[in-house]
């Protein structure tokens, strides 16, 4: 027979075996890999939080912040540098600068990303300055960059090619380690991959919504926010205004001086069209050489100014070519609409459009608010 003592000894080996030869730094991990492990998925739980963070925003500039406050946070940079082509078939280059978590004014240009295409297309990685130089058969395009001297080079790629670059500055002179441990440098990275997919996601939306040509809304984008605006009045006492806009004897323009010309002043037109709005209007290509703003609560005497506006700054537009392009001009129509409406988008266009047509019968390069009694031309 086996006594209670005996039985609880034998339970408790059963459950609690020996441990061979006695070393316990054979069967259990050392006190070093569990504070590494720690370590690792702190650094995880990070990386999680910022990612979650920056992918909440839909702005560029927002995503861009939120993303320079995360690396400051954990990296004592000297600067991030966000190079980004705002238009899809154009080469202008756009540059953000931060330094300590603000916009800072640079010197630094740079005229294309284009010669950087063909190396991020086969590697699509976060790179060094130096290992890029030594990788990339164009060294005057890495030289372009030595002016900001980055420690890392980023990719924002896309299918359709590379929409722009993101230079990571090196750590801060004074710093209390002079260079990026390994650790700081994977997370740097990691984080910056998926930076790097916020932007992309963000442009490939909003380039879907854009006319290609002159980087406004396109026209169903238009029509889109314009039943939306038709809506929300019904639910609240206010006007907004819709402002056509089409510019006059174009086609003559064309045929005199070539649709490359045209196209380039086109481009110019947008972007007084773009400067002169709020960041709540939605300023659109129509269609060749018409343009269409939605103004959301905005009253008529508003809605005119902004047309005025518009009117006198491309009046006063001086587009450089191969020669000397004469003076364009627009015309304007506007139509205001409150509650009291019941249109739809299609009609409230066409009235505008009817107020057009009275700027352009009066002489052209006017501006002609719709009112009772104006009729839409027949074509």
């Amino acid at each position: 027979m086996m006594g209670r003592s005996q039985r609880s000894q034998k339970q408790s080996k059963e459950k609690f075996p020996a441990i061979s030869g006695g070393n316990l730094e054979t069967e259990f991990p050392k006190v070093s890999e569990i504070d590494a492990l720690k370590t690792e998925i702190h650094t995880y739980k990070k990386l999680f939080s910022s990612v979650l963070d920056i992918f909440n925003h839909t702005v560029l500039d927002a995503i861009m912040d939120s993303a320079v406050s995360h690396i400051v946070e954990n990296s004592q940079l000297g600067f991030i540098v966000f190079l980004w082509r705002p238009f899809q078939n154009r080469e202008d280059i756009s540059i953000k600068v931060y330094k300590d978590c603000e916009i800072v004014d640079t010197r630094f240009h740079l005229e294309t990303i284009a010669p950087f295409e063909p190396f991020f297309r086969d590697h699509p990685t976060p790179i060094s300055l130096a290992e890029l130089r030594a990788r990339m058969n164009n060294h005057e395009a890495v030289d372009a960059l030595l002016p900001v001297n980055p420690e890392l080079v980023m990719p924002v790629q896309s299918p359709s090619g590379l929409y722009g670059l993101i230079l990571i500055g090196e750590k801060e002179q004074g710093a209390q380690s002079e260079a990026f441990s390994s650790t700081k440098l994977a997370f740097l990275k990691q984080l910056m991959a998926f930076v790097s997919l916020a932007i992309q996601n963000h442009l490939n939306y909003d380039h879907s919504l854009r006319d290609g040509k002159t980087g406004l809304y396109n026209h169903s984008f238009f029509m889109t926010r314009l039943n939306e605006e038709i809506s929300r009045i019904k639910r609240n006492s206010f006007a907004s205004s819709v402002v056509v806009i089409d510019v006059d004897s174009f086609k003559r323009f064309n045929d005199h001086y070539g649709h490359m010309a045209g196209d380039r002043v086109l481009e110019h037109i947008a972007a007084i069209i773009k400067q002169s709005v709020r960041l709540e209007d939605v300023p659109s290509r129509f269609g060749g050489e018409e343009f269409t703003v939605l103004l959301p609560n905005t009253c008529a005497d508003s809605a005119w100014f902004v047309a005025e506006r518009l009117r006198v700054s491309i009046a006063n537009l001086h587009v450089q070519w191969e020669s000397n392009l004469p003076q364009v001009t627009i015309s304007l129509g506007i139509f205001t609409f409150d509650e009291s409406y019941d249109l739809t988008a299609s009609e409230i266009i066409s009235r505008a459009d009817s107020a057009l047509y009275e700027s352009k019968r009066r002489g052209k390069n006017r501006t002609t608010m719709w009112k009772p009694g104006l009729q839409f031309p027949q074509k």
